[in-house]
């Protein structure tokens, strides 16, 4: 049975972006799925003497080793000023030290929810540009924009926009 690793580039405990990424992981069948909280991987901010002195720290290997035995990635950015969040830009570091080509290779379905009207475009533009840099192998990309209007108890609620995403969950079922 293949192995799906779901997150969001949050560490909030009501992020809307886990939301929709544990909704995504939903929409497939016959896999098993393994939602990561970036919460659990509690990590010092990057930076290169730290790295020296104390090496990479075992939350990053540990996430990182999630990765390596997971046959594809749901991941669901936040936008913080119009990119990464803090907290997902600093695993991102230590993850791409311990393993520059971090994704692995493995297929990804990319996506991004935000409260207004452009859905995390900024961040999505900027994950596109960068991670296939780190073998991300992005099969098909989602953005959610107002979230409260579209997104209630679990579920899309705008049948346009779920089925949207529908229709890119089955093209990254086909690449697992």
């Amino acid at each position: 049975m293949k192995h799906i690793l779901a997150f969001a580039g949050s560490n909030s405990k009501d992020s809307i972006n886990k939301q929709l990424a544990v909704y995504a992981s939903r929409l497939i069948d016959d896999v098993t799925v393994t939602i990561l909280d970036l919460n659990d991987f509690e990590l010092p901010i990057y930076s290169k003497d730290l790295e020296a002195e104390q090496g990479i720290p075992a939350n990053a290997l540990s996430f990182l080793d999630h990765i390596k035995k997971c046959d594809g990635i749901i991941l669901s950015l936040a936008e913080n000023n119009g990119a990464y969040t803090a907290v997902f830009k600093n695993i991102f570091d230590w993850l791409s030290r311990a393993e520059q080509k971090t994704f692995l290779n493995k297929p990804m379905l990319l996506m991004a929810a935000a409260p207004g009207a452009r859905g995390g475009a900024s961040v999505l533009a900027m994950a596109m540009d960068r991670f296939p840099r780190h073998q991300a192998q992005i099969i098909a990309d989602f953005s959610l924009p107002f979230f409260e209007t579209n997104f209630s108890d679990g579920k899309i609620t705008n049948k346009e926009l779920d089925d949207a995403l529908k229709n890119k969950i089955n093209l990254f079922k086909k690449a697992i």
